[in-house]
């Protein structure tokens, strides 16, 4: 095998469709997942959509032991690590637990990387580093302030990367501060699921769509925006996926590290989504007001010049898209379950 990639996390949702990006791409690639948060049949989709399945351990990045194994068995030249608990709301109940598994990981993550002399990383961090901007567009220099036990977990995961660099030059790290992934795959057969009830609003949209829940909750329509209504940077998670492809070749061609955003570069607020859902599907949204959450921003959306300018990339599809694909794959899910 040549040019193979390990994916860390890769039946997760994010994971899953870089993994898809990398094999159209002529990449080899290697998931390594625990199964916490996704599952197995993830990767039976992937073949699908590839045409052939990528190699799949199942395991824990803590494993110092399965981690070597791995390294030893593969000729891995590249980590994309999205391996990682994700929610806010939840990493308030077990702080302990997303240090532990985030930044734990992590930092088991690269010591094996080190042993095997594989220095080429590409790392899921998140808006979230920035707190409570200043301003927006949010450029990668904006002050770094986070204000959930996750958002910490992400800026220390970079902290500790950007130290790796600096004492060491052979380190090639992309930091990729993703926005506000939607969508999902175009065949309908990968997509966002999450377990319970969704903490994000577009797979909460989908749900109320198929029936799961009577209306959607809105927090919030006093902001300072268009509508009152929270404002985010929705980008497709195939652009999101294609994002990382073009990191990984920065790191190839210039041999050094990079600190980027990956977002549309625009604000969509909540009502607005809402309409572009309706817009694409033809299914009304039922919707109630409820007070701001705390912690909530008005706006956050990203400034995109160094994604387009370093890694000569951008987000492609439109919301319309991300809508229509996100209702295609909550179908199938439906289908699943019935």
């Amino acid at each position: 095998m040549k040019n193979t990639i390990l994916i860390t996390g890769g039946t997760g949702y994010i994971g899953s469709h870089t993994a898809v990006e990398l094999m159209l791409a002529g990449w080899d690639v290697v998931v390594v997942d625990n199964l916490c948060n996704s599952e197995r049949l993830t990767m039976e989709r992937v073949a699908s959509i590839c045409g052939q399945a990528p190699h799949f351990v199942q395991g824990d990045i803590r494993d110092a032991v399965l981690l070597d194994k791995v390294f030893a068995s593969y000729p891995i030249s590249a980590v994309m690590h999205f391996a990682g608990l994700k929610s806010v709301g939840e990493s308030w109940q077990q702080a302990a637990h997303y240090l532990d598994n985030n930044v734990g990981g992590t930092a088991c993550l690269v010591a094996a990387m080190e042993r095997a002399g594989v220095r080429r990383l590409v790392f899921s961090s998140s808006a979230t580093v920035y707190g409570q901007p200043d301003a927006v567009p949010i450029p990668e220099s904006a002050p770094l302030r986070t204000t959930n036990p996750y958002g910490r977990s992400k800026l220390l995961c970079e902290d500790m990367l950007r130290e790796l660099q600096t004492a060491d030059n052979r380190w090639q790290i992309a930091l990729l501060r993703y926005f506000n992934p939607v969508g999902a795959h175009a065949s309908g057969l990968i997509g966002e699921k999450p377990s319970g009830v969704p903490n994000n609003l577009m797979p909460y949209i989908t749900q109320v769509a198929a029936g799961k829940h009577p209306f959607l909750r809105v927090f919030g329509d006093d902001y300072p925006t268009v509508d009152g209504t929270g404002v985010r940077d929705y980008i497709h998670v195939v652009d999101l996926a294609k994002g990382h492809l073009a990191a990984l070749r920065y790191l190839e061609q210039e041999g050094k590290g990079i600190t980027v955003n990956l977002g549309t570069g625009s604000g969509v607020s909540v009502l607005q989504l809402v309409a572009a859902f309706t817009q694409a599907t033809g299914i009304q949204i039922p919707y109630q007001i409820f007070p701001r959450r705390p912690g909530d921003v008005a706006s956050c959306y990203a400034a995109t010049d160094l994604a387009r300018e370093a890694l000569d990339w951008r987000a492609k599809l439109s919301v319309g898209a991300m809508c229509a694909d996100a209702w295609r794959w909550e179908n199938l899910v439906k289908n699943m379950q019935e």
